[in-house]
């Protein structure tokens, strides 16, 4: 049996977590010197409320091992004998290399075990390594074995799409994001930067003046970028107003020929504190890419061997 993993910055509403059985790692996060685990001791809404009242930006923390080796243990005891842990990106956070760590300290104490485990660093933040995992859930209730799922996340994980915006820019600043000199022309402006993925880590890809130009742009990248063979659900993520990622659905369903699920879903503590209040995101699976560095015989055989394993997904889709 096979069970996912994950740390809770996949921000993944309660109801998936328990209709696919995912052991969630909390991050930690400390507010004003107290310290909470992230959708554990404090909730989406809660801290949302306060966070602009705080006298200290919060911090947080990655998942210690030993809470990624309780998931893994609760598990055995329930039948399961193949774990997939599927962690944001370890460009940002140390979620992915505490799992690594987990992992090989179980195995070392246990070395005659039959068990499992592989750890994947999904390169994504949010709901982005959340769109990994329901996908690989989807897969798995289709009939997909471990390897098949080791191999689809290690093969698409870099074509999640992201993209981010936000209302206030002060968040951004204090995570590294921008500049005061950046930050203090976009107020004036009413810019609203839109973040993407690169290489592991957020970087601003676009700006905006005012939320309409903001959803028109994530519309008009959607159309550019889907991946229609494999983008069944988008999705949408806010961290404060529910109602920016509603009127995003509407766009998209008003200008888009996209018919599948759409689920939207706020932000976890977590990632919320470098998001801050009025933050929308976007996720779906972005069409191939290959860098232009790799000699030609190997990317024939890339191609060769994603036209294989998409082949292979689309058989379980239409299942």
């Amino acid at each position: 049996m096979i069970k996912i993993m994950a740390d809770s910055t996949c921000d993944l509403s309660e109801e998936l977590i328990k209709k696919y059985d995912i052991g969630i790692a909390p991050l930690t996060i400390t507010i004003e010197g107290k310290t909470y685990e992230d959708r554990v001791d404090i909730q989406p809404n809660d801290f949302f409320k306060i966070m602009e009242e705080l006298d200290e930006y919060p911090t947080t923390s990655m998942p210690a091992p030993t809470k990624y080796i309780d998931i893994i243990e609760e598990g055995i005891e329930k039948g399961y004998d193949e774990f997939l842990c599927i962690c944001m990106s370890s460009g940002t956070s140390g979620s992915y290399q505490s799992a690594e760590i987990a992992k090989k300290k179980y195995m070392s104490e246990n070395p005659d075990t039959n068990i499992k485990i592989h750890v994947v660093d999904s390169t994504s933040m949010s709901h982005g390594s959340g769109w990994l995992i329901i996908k690989t859930c989807q897969l798995k209730e289709k009939g997909a074995t471990f390897d098949e799922l080791v191999a689809f996340n290690e093969t698409y994980k870099r074509n999640v799409k992201h993209f981010l915006s936000v209302d206030d820019l002060d968040h951004l600043i204090k995570s590294g994001r921008l500049s005061n000199a950046s930050a203090i022309i976009g107020k004036l402006l009413k810019i609203k930067p839109i973040m993407t993925m690169k290489d592991g880590k957020g970087a601003i890809t676009a700006k905006e003046r005012g939320r309409k130009k903001v959803l028109k742009r994530f519309v008009d990248e959607f159309n550019i970028r889907n991946n229609k063979d494999l983008t069944n659900f988008i999705i949408l993520g806010y961290t404060s107003d529910k109602i920016y990622a509603e009127n995003l659905e509407n766009a998209i369903r008003k200008n888009t020929d996209f018919k599948g699920d759409i689920y939207i879903m706020q932000m976890g503590v977590a990632v919320g504190t470098h998001v801050g209040l009025g933050g929308l995101s976007m996720y779906f699976m972005e069409k191939n890419k290959i860098k232009d560095n790799i000699l030609v015989n190997e990317v024939k055989e890339m191609r060769d061997a994603r036209d294989a394993l998409l082949k292979k997904i689309k058989s379980y889709t239409n299942r």
